[in-house]
């Protein structure tokens, strides 16, 4: 089942042409590491979920137990690349144009949030985790994949050097993000996490208390 539902395109859409190098560039990282975690984490969210920032739709064919799926992508030429993926997924899903930070759903929509690799694109993640608050149901699970700003003085300070050309070149990526604490502090309770890459990455589980 294939519907595309196009909203109010708002800030934080990435370049075109990052859109088309996306796949290509993350494929080493993809096939080593990244596919097995994206398996875990969407094929443990159920219900009714909301992904917000879909990208390409490399989550999409992991959903075994989720009985709809409303994907979030503002990107318009990343939504296009994820309609194939859309079709063959095993549960129906709706792809969305519209921001995190105005999420277009009632309060208390979803049984599970699942966010890869996205909050370091998005212009105002407190924002956007308020709103992933708001629609999702009480006890509701949050998946969380992020590269974020590394433990440690040294290297958190070379992210923060970097960020600003990097985000030129990278559709906006930062490297300096603290996803966790700001999920912890719009309100999501961790269960669990790990991190590895020296604290690079981090997967993380919460509840929305």
């Amino acid at each position: 089942m294939v519907l595309f539902r196009v909203g109010k395109r708002e800030g934080g859409c990435r370049m075109a042409w990052f859109a088309n190098f996306y796949e290509p560039m993350i494929r080493p990282l993809e096939a080593a590491v990244f596919r097995k975690i994206r398996k875990e984490i969407a094929g443990r969210a159920e219900g009714h979920v909301l992904e917000v920032g879909s990208g390409t739709g490399l989550n999409f064919a992991h959903y075994i137990h989720a009985t709809h799926v409303a994907a979030i992508e503002p990107d318009e030429e990343m939504a296009k690349q994820s309609l194939g993926k859309i079709r063959e997924a095993p549960v129906p899903i709706t792809l969305y144009a519209a921001s995190a930070e105005a999420l277009p759903f009632p309060d208390h929509s979803f049984d599970a949030v699942v966010a890869t690799l996205v909050f370091c694109t998005i212009p105002d993640p407190k924002l956007a985790f308020q709103e992933l608050g708001r629609t999702a149901k009480p006890g509701a699970r949050l998946f969380l994949f992020e590269h974020v700003e590394m433990p440690g003085r040294r290297m958190a300070n070379l992210q923060r050097t970097m960020t600003p050309a990097w985000s030129k070149v990278a559709g906006g990526c930062r490297l300096d993000r603290r996803s966790v604490a700001m999920a912890e502090q719009a309100g999501f309770r961790m269960i669990r996490s790990r991190s590895f890459a020296r604290g690079l990455f981090v997967v993380a589980e919460f509840i929305n208390d």
